[in-house]
């Protein structure tokens, strides 16, 4: 893929993350890059002291560098800030990750040389994958740990992953037939101030959250079906009302999902039951909410993604090198953190309605815990509790990380977005979310079951066709395992809202 610099979009972004094949910048960014090294060569040959080029760093930016040092330098910064721990962050997000940091680079503000840009898009299209700890960064100077252990790779220092084997950097550099790179002024600065691996990170569970979020649309659907709840609080004009796009949208897709539903018209008339429970009534005013904050993250997280965010900046116009803060992943942060509280509010809510289907006292005429032979058999009691754990997992896991700020490095970064663990933590809260709606799934097309001979919408039976094919129906108690799992895995990889036809809002393809 061809990206050009400040005009990349998330789609693209997705392809990169989901793909194997090369990633490179539009040649037309080519002459900016060559401007800005230009900038810095002329500074690094200069007398004046320049940040990260011919000084130290962070608290020891007032001492200066001798020229013939400056080399070392840069190596001995990416080397000492190779701090990270934790599992490695995983081949695909790591793609994503080099993709931005190509793109910032490709804005021609950062002064590193040409050569620099080539060794990262030749690792990309040969497939040569640093191993990145994923804890580390505070998302402050930007992710500094772990863009550290991405450039000592480049230097053929720590380690990669070359044809599926982890090895030494320079191995894996040398089967490809690349060369390490020895940096020039400025360019460790370069490579490691940034917020690539937050936002890397982020994006992948933006991604994560709207294939969530498309698919409680579904499942709700599903379960206002099961439990024969009323299609009126779905009307048009009560969403208009309000005015919110959310709200409207995931109306007008559950209404299009129950059109024709037996079940639904068999209790259109003489419904003696004046309102459903909240969980069933507020699907839009929920979920519709859920999806406006992901929208609005998603579009910080698409110019952040275009952005250049290390330091210092060469304004190769203005002929000045400068010193500012666009390394700060405070956006990044906020991002997170709404993809967060989305997450937990569509869970919650998810997962009343399991509640609701699972209780006699309260689901309109179904068995209890959604089994034929009650009793004997347990049906899904604890399918239920297992979304309620899984629910309070991610209500504690959406507790805000940007307010948690503590002062790093002698005070000098004496505030910091926490960024990083915001956005990795989105991982975790997705697959929580899967077992939740899959959970959800299995109870709705259960209880559209026991309504038979009635059916439900055609949209909505070909939902339950898909989650049939790995999960039968349950007629008596057995090892419910590997059904959740597969019915989580139905939602994570979008197989259950794939089945039907949604809008491009919902879906997140007009983000």
């Amino acid at each position: 893929m061809i990206l050009m610099p400040g005009s990349a979009t998330l789609a693209q972004l997705r392809e990169i993350w989901s793909g194997h094949g090369p990633v490179t910048l539009d040649t037309s960014a080519h002459p900016g890059i060559h401007a800005a090294a230009a900038a810095v060569a002329r500074a690094a040959a200069g007398d004046q002291a320049v940040y990260g080029i011919n000084t130290g760093f962070g608290k020891l930016a007032s001492v200066k560098i001798a020229p013939d040092d400056v080399a070392q330098l840069q190596r001995n910064l990416i080397l000492s800030h190779c701090c990270g721990v934790g599992e490695p962050l995983d081949p695909a997000t790591t793609r994503l990750m080099m993709s931005l940091k190509l793109l910032s680079l490709g804005r021609g503000a950062s002064g590193v040389a040409m050569g620099t840009v080539q060794l990262l898009e030749a690792m990309l299209a040969k497939r040569v994958m640093p191993v990145i700890p994923s804890q580390g960064s505070v998302g402050a100077s930007g992710d500094l740990a772990p863009l550290a252990h991405m450039a000592a790779a480049m230097m053929g220092e720590g380690e990669a992953v070359y044809d599926g084997v982890r090895q030494p950097a320079s191995d894996a550099l040398a089967k490809a037939g690349l060369t390490p790179i020895v940096l020039g002024p400025k360019e460790g600065l370069a490579l490691i101030n940034g917020t690539q691996f937050s936002t890397a990170c982020a994006l992948v569970g933006l991604w994560g959250a709207w294939t969530n979020a498309a698919t409680a649309v579904v499942t709700g659907a599903m379960s206002t079906d099961a439990i024969m709840g009323s299609t009126a609080p779905l009307q048009d004009a009560i969403h208009t009302l309000r005015g919110h796009a959310g709200q409207i949208e995931v109306a007008r897709a559950q209404r299009a999902l129950m059109q024709g539903s037996d079940i639904r018209d068999s209790h259109r008339d003489g419904d003696t039951r004046v309102q459903d429970p909240y969980c069933i009534r507020c699907q839009p005013q929920v979920t519709g909410a859920t999806m406006d904050l992901l929208h609005f993250a998603a579009r910080t997280l698409e110019i952040e993604a275009n952005a250049v965010t290390d330091n210092p900046l060469v304004l190769v116009d203005d002929d000045l090198i400068v010193s500012g803060g666009n390394f700060h992943a405070e956006p990044v942060g906020f991002a997170a953190d709404q993809i967060a509280i989305a997450m937990s509010e569509i869970g919650a809510i998810a997962q009343r309605r399991v509640a609701l289907m699972v209780d006699p006292t309260l689901s309109f005429d179904l068995p209890p815990f959604l089994t034929p032979n009650p009793g004997l058999n347990s049906g899904l009691m604890i399918a239920e509790v297992t979304t309620a754990a899984l629910m309070s997992e991610n209500k504690h896991l959406a507790n805000p990380c940007t307010t948690d700020s503590t002062p790093t490095s002698a005070n000098q970064e004496d505030h910091v977005s926490m960024a990083a663990h915001a956005a990795r933590r989105l991982v975790r809260m997705n697959a929580n979310l899967n077992v939740i709606l899959g959970v959800e799934a299995i109870c709705a097309a259960q209880g559209i079951a026991f309504r038979a001979p009635l059916q439900t919408s055609a949209p909505l039976q070909s939902v339950i066709a898909v989650l049939r094919r790995e999960v039968p129906q349950i007629t008596e108690d057995r090892y419910l395992a590997p059904s959740i799992e597969a019915a989580a895995q139905m939602v994570r990889t979008g197989a259950l809202c794939g089945a039907v036809d949604l809008p491009g809002f919902i879906k997140g393809e007009a983000a």
